[in-house]
């Protein structure tokens, strides 16, 4: 258990470091280095005093380099804790003795195979014989006389640099991680894997659910034959070294991580898993990752190469989740569509969407959880979709628990759902979980997997024929434009140009008679808006979804509108028509994507039907509307008076 005094030395050594390594995750590095350097003494130490040698810093004998029938005794004892704390021993040569010991470390035979991989490529990156010193002497009041210790210590420091946003590689909640595992739901035969295992996560939150699921009860046979089947990969060696550790740590004695770039390299792309469970990095480099020519999807973008390569690395009956970016679910790129396509058609069998503020305080990307079954998604004609909208912590930078959290309902909702499969009974829809069939989604050319886009908001059932904002022969949908900001000449010209606050919240439909700011002829004609003629609806489209306008004189928007020209005046009246967009606000919502603001798309937004009677049904229709609108303004000129009348009165009272 962590206590006090530990969690002060941590926070020691990074105050002692940061002058000379701002970057939190070289503090980590050399943390953990020093960390187990004073481990493997103590180890030593131990050993020494129950009548045994050290093991760690021993001296040893290698061949000669310069007569290769000749041994020479290479003295390791030197670079031992006590050595280094000699008192002849001066700042400058500690920090000689230090970065040889470190460098040095993995050529060391005596040395378990373990450590001298972490120590793999390990140096000393600043060369200040007095900050060594004083991190050292820190480092010192460590005692270690278990791994436990070690470990309480090491938790801390992943979990300081977690809230860290310089260290992206930390950037997964715990209970995320357990959640995501939860629903994948391995077992102890399973081979699991982390194509991009960070500082093993994934790996360590599967280990402890297996036990948990056989009761805390393996033999030490099991425990080591499941061992076997955890893998991990990573591309940084400062991760594998932090994996290696952190694994250590949980019993894994001989952990399989390895230094791999798993879209680039083709070294080990024939081992297949049971599970796969990952975060891969969202973020792709100028120019996009190089990957070799193997992939079933060509491109260059990293999350679409990672599902792509945990999809096709999978056994035949091999279930993986997935972390990503909501790019994925909704991009139109060609990539992202024959990428959604292949899932669909050959592995997914579910998506859960997370709210935006999961990955605070670092990021505020929206993100998603693929949920793969190569042998569910065979038997499967469904999708199942869960929104969740609380994950059990405040969505601001500080992340606090807070009630009403939807994890533990998502776990029962994904059980239900693959037992229904399994039994071939229906599955029943709830508040934050339904299904979509997989017809409909390979019908939409785009292959969206935003399963709030599939609800149905709104059950119709109009007498009306429904007539989609996409018949040309009826309607014209235009978005706007913004001139650009730099050029004044764009500028206070006099041609209306409508933006949000042109659109009170307050009103049910607005209408522009005149625009806050104004263009010029110049200004239109150098951007993407176009002059919409009197009578166009003006629907909001971004960020906030909804506000509707008809305008009674020409003007332009900015690129937050869609606009709905009336083409036909004699089958469409645009009162009606404005009126009826009132009812697919929510509907609007729900299609809209993207992480930082929602936007409803051209193409979306056309798909979007409402009921269409004759033009004489449409203008009877908006007589008695307008007739009930002017019958609530005179109830509330009436609701207003009688408020006057009563402070009249009360102040009457009092004199006033």
């Amino acid at each position: 258990m962590l206590d006090t005094i530990t969690k002060k030395r941590i926070d020691d050594c990074r105050d002692i470091l940061v002058g000379k390594l701002p970057d939190p995750k070289a503090q980590i590095e050399q943390i953990t280095i020093g960390l187990i350097y004073k481990f493997m003494a103590d180890m030593d130490k131990e050993a020494v005093e129950l009548g045994g040698k050290a093991k760690f810093f021993s001296d040893y004998t290698m061949p000669d380099p310069k007569d290769e029938n000749k041994e020479i005794t290479i003295p390791f004892s030197n670079y031992s804790w006590d050595r280094l704390f000699d008192s002849k021993v001066t700042a400058s040569e500690m920090l000689r003795l230090y970065s040889e010991a470190i460098e040095g470390m993995e050529k060391n035979p005596n040395i378990p195979q373990l450590f001298r991989d972490i120590f793999n490529n390990a140096y000393l990156p600043y060369r200040d014989p007095e900050t060594l010193k004083l991190f050292l002497k820190t480092i010192g009041e460590f005692e270690y006389t278990h791994s436990e210790k070690l470990g309480d210590a090491f938790e801390y420091l992943l979990s300081v640099m977690g809230s860290q946003g310089d260290a992206g590689q930390f950037r997964t909640p715990r209970h995320i991680i357990d959640f995501l595992v939860a629903i994948v739901d391995p077992r102890k035969t399973d081979t699991i894997m982390d194509p991009a295992c960070g500082t093993a996560g994934f790996l360590i939150s599967a280990f402890k659910y297996l036990k948990q699921k056989n009761n805390n009860q393996f033999t030490p046979d099991e425990q080591k034959k499941i061992i076997q089947n955890f893998v991990g990969y990573d591309i940084s060696p400062d991760m594998v070294r932090l994996s290696l550790v952190n694994l250590y740590l949980h019993g894994f004695t001989e952990p399989h991580i390895f230094e791999y770039d798993t879209l680039s390299s083709e070294d080990r792309w024939n081992d297949n898993f049971d599970v796969i469970l990952a975060n891969p990095p969202f973020m792709s480099p100028k120019g996009g990752i190089r990957p070799h020519k193997r992939f079933t999807i060509p491109s260059k973008r990293s999350e679409v190469l990672f599902v792509d390569y945990i999809a096709e690395h999978l056994t035949p009956k091999g279930k993986a989740g997935i972390i990503i970016p909501e790019g994925v679910i909704f991009q139109s790129g060609t990539s992202y569509k024959s990428l959604r396509k292949m899932l669909v058609e050959n592995y997914l069998y579910g998506v859960v969407s997370l709210p935006s503020g999961v990955f605070n305080p670092y990021s505020g990307v929206k993100t998603s959880i693929l949920l793969l079954d190569k042998e569910l998604a065979k038997k499967s004609t469904q999708i199942l979709f869960i929104n969740i909208e609380n994950d059990g912590y405040s969505l601001g930078s500080q992340r606090n628990e807070i009630n009403g959290g939807q994890l533990e309902e998502a776990i029962k909702a994904t059980k239900l759902f693959k037992q229904s499969i399994i039994e071939n009974t229906e599955f029943q829809n709830s508040g934050i979980a339904h299904s979509v069939d997989k017809k409909e989604i390979l019908e939409n050319n785009n292959y969206n997997l935003n399963g709030e886009s599939y609800k149905n908001i709104i059950e119709v059932n109009s007498n009306y024929e429904m007539v989609s904002l996409s018949n040309e022969e009826i309607f014209k949908v235009v978005s706007g434009g913004t001139p650009s900001s730099k050029i004044e000449e764009y500028w206070e010209g006099e041609i209306n140009w409508a933006t949000l606050v042109d659109l009170p919240a307050s009103d049910r439909i607005s209408t522009i008679n005149s625009t806050k700011r104004k263009i010029t002829d110049l200004g239109l004609q150098k951007s993407s808006a176009k002059l919409l003629p009197i009578n166009s609806i003006l629907v909001s489209t971004r960020a906030t979804i909804g506000r509707i306008a008809i305008n009674k004189v020409k003007c332009a928007t900015n690129q937050g509108f869609k606009n709905i020209i009336i083409v036909d005046s004699n089958r469409a009246d645009s009162d009606y028509v404005a009126f009826m967009m009132t009812m697919l606000i929510e509907k609007m919502n729900a299609m809209a994507t993207g992480g930082t603001f929602k936007e409803l798309s051209t193409k979306n937004f056309k798909t979007l039907e409402i009921p269409l009677p004759s033009i004489e049904k449409q203008k009877e229709i908006v007589s008695e509307i307008f007739s009930h609108i002017k019958s609530i303004e005179s109830l509330k000129n009436d609701i207003e008076k009688k408020e006057n009348a009563i402070n009249e009165r009360i102040s009457k009272v009092w004199g006033i």
